[in-house]
């Protein structure tokens, strides 16, 4: 149904609900997933005076996406991996488009009813409101 699953992670255990729903989702048909975690970048700096920083980000990040990718790989799904850095919800929803993304999976916090305004900054609110594509918001 959905050949093609973009799954953004922060990379914490946060996101294990998300990464299982998503394997879930693509055990029902030919599919390919692409995991996404974007560094957030220092506002006002550019990547290139904290090169070594980024660098150490990056590859820590690569490997914290191998792990993640490697139940998607063990049952024969096509999986690709993508450390992006950014602006969380810009660089998803580019990531998205790049991919030609047919379904989002992404974690969500709760959002308190009682506290208005609170919350709706959130990268997964920002994603659903600027993405074409379907998402799934786990919580």
């Amino acid at each position: 149904m959905f050949p093609r699953i973009l799954v953004p992670t922060d990379l914490s255990d946060r996101n294990a609900r998300s990464l299982k729903l998503a394997l879930a989702l693509v055990r029902d048909g030919p599919a390919s997933v692409t995991l996404v975690h974007v560094v957030q970048q220092v506002s006002g700096l550019s990547p290139g005076e904290m090169r070594a920083f980024y660098d150490r980000l990056v590859k820590r990040s690569r490997r914290g996406l191998a792990r993640a990718a490697k139940p998607f790989a063990g049952r024969g799904i096509m999986v690709r991996s993508q450390v992006l850095i950014g602006e969380p919800a810009r660089e998803i929803v580019r990531a998205a488009v790049a991919e030609r993304a047919d379904l989002i999976v992404m974690g969500s916090h709760r959002v308190d009813p009682k506290r208005r305004g609170m919350g709706w900054g959130t990268t997964s609110y920002k994603v659903g409101i600027l993405c074409r594509c379907p998402i799934l918001l786990v919580k």
